[in-house]
């Protein structure tokens, strides 16, 4: 199981116990938004990628395409 912990700053207690379901249940969540995130932005970057490869072929590179505003 999943621990959380909370630090009180005011006394420097810790006090370390686990997760309980909502808790979670949030967790997982998050993890899965995460993902999904940094899937989303590996995919975008590969796009980048093919794009700016395409145009390489053209004989533009991205001072080029800079200079006509893209």
């Amino acid at each position: 199981m999943e621990t959380i912990k909370i630090h009180n700053v005011e006394t420097g207690e810790i006090i370390e116990r686990e997760m309980n379901a909502q808790e979670l249940a949030q967790r997982q969540a998050d993890i899965a938004q995460a993902a999904a995130i940094a899937e989303a932005q590996a995919e975008a970057q590969a796009k980048r990628e093919a794009s700016l490869a395409k145009l390489a072929a053209l004989g533009l590179d991205e001072d080029d395409l800079k200079a006509l505003g893209l």
